[in-house]
């Protein structure tokens, strides 16, 4: 029984300090990383306990949706806090896209090309008529 209780609080301990030290300084709150480490160390059983209740920011829990609950549209309370999600293409559909830019571009090209060819028909037409 000892030796369990033991292991359980050895793999708390190094859990904590894995933890710890690889995240990033945005993601540790209200002491430093260092003073973390420091914590865990000297006081095992509550620096452990205390990273995993107050000390690390756990990412924002993912909406579940259930029959039950009603949907919330975006004139719900809280809505504009929220940041709308992006939506993620697939590579087909950035190479079509990529497609129309470069048909896009090409088209205006062309048109320019054009209109500076009736400009310089519309130029030598002129020359013509004042010449004679």
């Amino acid at each position: 029984m000892y030796a369990l209780f033991s292991a359980v609080l050895l793999v708390l301990i190094v859990s904590a300090l894995v933890d710890i030290i690889t995240r990033q300084d945005g993601q540790v709150k209200h002491l430093p990383k260092v003073l973390w480490v420091l914590l865990v160390i000297f006081l095992p059983v509550i620096g452990s306990l205390l990273w995993f209740a107050i000390g690390r920011e756990y990412p924002a829990p993912a909406a579940r949706s259930s029959r039950s609950a009603p949907r919330r549209g975006p004139a719900s309370a809280g809505a504009s806090a929220v940041l709308p999600a992006r939506r993620v293409s697939s590579t087909e559909e950035e190479l079509a896209a990529l497609d129309r830019e470069i048909d896009f571009h090409a088209e205006q090209a062309r048109i320019r090309r054009l209109e500076a060819e009736l400009a310089e028909r519309r130029r030598l037409a002129e020359g013509r008529e004042s010449s004679v």
